[in-house]
């Protein structure tokens, strides 16, 4: 019979989080994949759990670990993977190897544990009912640029994580784009002795000095019931291109300016290109 990787959430903080099924999980695994053998062996030894076996699995090793995983799992034996905090394969590693496993057939089941995405949602004080999780997000060039667009766009609650190191530069960006007023909260060092949320908006919310992991949730972009006219996203579309950008810089550009999708944006500028006749099939 075929085993079974079981995806096991680790507390993110508070030792008291880890389920009882979690436990038993751990304690009955052949093998337990972990990011770092050392910080998941303490963990393991506090809960007085004696692992058969440990086997690092980071963005490094996880690719190597696909065929022992699966050959084992054929051979009907156990394997746990864990994080080292929270849920697996979750902006953490784990996700490619637990993809292996279900193409090869075998069961990937999820032990639902603590979840700073979700504790930081709920304590927001920020529409929970629909919401997107951008992880993390760039750290430079185009890339951060077309998504901080398209999170200023976001009619729903947008969560991301972010580092002490990066968080006033990820606020202050996020101002840029959004607008002083988008309500935002920030919290960090969840279950923890010092956790902390702060609330307010981007113009106002002072994190201090950033310490800890963060878990920054940003209200959605407020309904407007006036859409933006076509024919003020050309005259900007225009004038960017006008002033040197490529199709989607421009495109980029207004989207963030204007509130816009920046789709929408996109296939406003090749549908003029085409309109002139100046489209040759590339995005400048």
């Amino acid at each position: 019979m075929s085993g079974t990787l079981h995806l096991v959430s680790t507390p993110i903080g508070n030792l008291s989080d880890i389920s009882t099924r979690a436990i038993e999980v751990l304690r009955r695994a052949d093998l337990i994949c972990c990011e770092d053998t050392r910080h998941s062996g303490r963990l393991l030894q506090h809960l007085a759990i004696e692992a058969r076996r440990l086997a690092v699995c980071n963005e490094h090793t996880e690719r190597d670990l696909v065929d022992e995983v699966v050959d084992l799992l054929a051979s009907g034996h156990s394997v746990a993977l864990i994080s080292d905090a929270g849920t697996p394969a979750l902006s953490d590693p784990g996700g490619r190897l637990a993809a292996a496993v279900a193409e090869a057939g075998h069961q990937v089941e999820a032990v639902p544990g603590a979840s700073a995405l979700l504790a930081a949602l709920v304590v927001s004080g920020l529409d929970s009912t629909r919401f997107t999780f951008e992880g993390f997000l760039p750290r430079s060039g185009r890339d951060r640029e077309e998504r901080l667009a398209e999170v200023s766009a976001s009619a729903v609650t947008v969560v991301i994580y972010e580092a002490p190191h990066r968080l006033e530069r990820t606020l202050a960006d996020l101002g840029a784009v959004c607008g002083g007023e988008r309500r935002v909260s920030v919290s960090r060092e969840l279950t923890k002795m010092h956790e902390e949320t702060l609330r307010g908006t981007l113009a106002s919310i002072d994190v201090g000095t950033p310490r800890g992991e963060y878990v920054i949730v940003l209200e959605g972009r407020p309904a407007d019931d006036t859409p933006v006219d076509e024919s003020v996203i050309r005259d900007l579309l225009e004038s960017e291109l006008a002033s040197g950008a490529t199709r989607r810089d421009a495109a980029t550009a207004v989207a963030r300016r204007l509130g816009v999708p920046r789709r929408t944006a996109y296939d406003l500028v090749i549908a003029m290109a085409k309109d002139s006749g100046t489209d040759d099939g590339s995005t400048r």
